[in-house]
């Protein structure tokens, strides 16, 4: 039997069977990612930590261009801490979440300036650092050192919860699958081990159809023996995302330059650049309060239709007005058109670039 004993066990088999199927079937099918070492290479930690917190919230489809940007311009950690900020929040922009490019680029001076340009290997030591949390820890220490720990990511919770038939909804099952997770982590190749996990669930463990047949340790599987796998992990109903609403000021000069604005370093998109816009808020803007947060005075025209866009925790719809004016504002800057590619705009603020773009201007 597993070791762990949750709401049910699995119907036969061990806690080292399943660590020796999961493992030969990692041998035979192992994802070829680009972050990835080739079988019998040392993974380079940099590039596990880059990979890292580059997947936080995001699929591996959209981290992989994105991450062999990273390489070609920032081969090592020590290129990456001689950068500026500004041109790693341009690299990272549409990738989203940027509170993670700005604790990148931190972290890396941090590991330049203080650790000799070396990662620690031990769990404690890395979730020191800036951007570094409990999951990402883990991950760089299996991944990176061969240290036995559980980077427990959705696809490891998805895994667990149905290996051991945890039906406790997320997130409440989370220290559960937790401390289920911890007790499959092999002393040898935890490693491989982490990233077998991840791959099961990435390819064969899938979220509402899983391919059972397909598994190397369904035979281990208590969801599959109670015949609810599809089921599992479940999770608490989400409350409804509030939406908030702002404008966006397109204003151009006589050089037909567009005014841009750094937003403030810290909160939501913090660093990046922004076409300026009013505060966003659930009440609608009436016209006097807007034009008392316009950057400059301006005969301002609204365009058609509305930007929309959804963070995590909100909704949000621009209303987009244009017009023409010259000064100069705190944190402004006049851009030409052609030059926006190398901005560090947002993906909401790349919606507004469209359409606005769209409507002539």
């Amino acid at each position: 039997m597993l070791s762990y004993a949750p709401e049910k066990q699995a119907p036969h088999g061990g806690t080292a069977a399943l660590q020796d199927r999961l493992l030969a079937w990692y041998d035979r099918h192992a994802r070829r990612l680009p972050w990835r070492a080739l079988p019998g290479r040392r993974p380079d930690p940099y590039r596990v930590w880059l990979s890292e917190i580059m997947l936080q919230q995001t699929t591996v489809a959209t981290v992989g261009p994105y991450f062999e940007v990273f390489l070609s311009r920032w081969p090592c950690l020590e290129d990456l801490a001689a950068a500026s900020l500004e041109e790693v929040l341009t690299a990272w922009a549409g990738l989203g979440y940027y509170a993670r490019a700005r604790n990148l680029h931190k972290c890396a001076r941090v590991l330049v300036e203080s650790h000799g340009g070396r990662f620690p290997e031990e769990e404690s030591e890395l979730r020191k650092l800036p951007g570094i949390g409990p999951y990402t820890a883990a991950a760089i220490a299996a991944i990176a050192f061969d240290r036995p720990a559980a980077p427990v990511d959705g696809n490891w919770e998805r895994v667990v919860a149905r290996l051991f038939a945890i039906r406790t909804p997320l997130p409440a099952a989370k220290p559960a699958l937790k401390k289920a997770a911890g007790s499959l982590v092999p002393r040898q190749r935890p490693g491989d081990f982490a990233q077998a996990v991840m791959d099961l669930g990435a390819t064969v463990c899938l979220p509402g159809r899983p391919k059972c047949l397909l598994c190397p340790v369904a035979e281990l599987c208590a969801a599959r023996y109670l015949d609810i796998a599809p089921l599992l992990p479940g999770k608490a109903p989400k409350a409804e995302k509030p939406t908030r609403r702002g404008i966006a000021f397109w204003i151009t000069d006589a050089r037909g330059r567009l005014l841009l604005r750094r937003r403030p370093e810290h909160g939501l998109l913090g660093g990046m650049v922004e076409v300026p816009s009013t505060e966003w808020r659930e009440e609608n803007w009436a016209e006097a309060d807007a034009l008392g947060q316009a950057p400059l005075a301006a005969d301002w025209r609204p365009l058609p239709g509305r930007v929309r866009h959804t963070f995590t925790h909100f909704h949000l719809e621009l209303e987009v007005w244009s017009g023409h004016g010259e000064g100069d504002i705190p944190h402004g800057r006049w851009v030409s058109l052609d030059m926006l590619g190398e901005q560090a705009l947002p993906s909401v603020m790349r919606k507004v670039v469209a359409h606005a773009l769209k409507h002539g201007f």
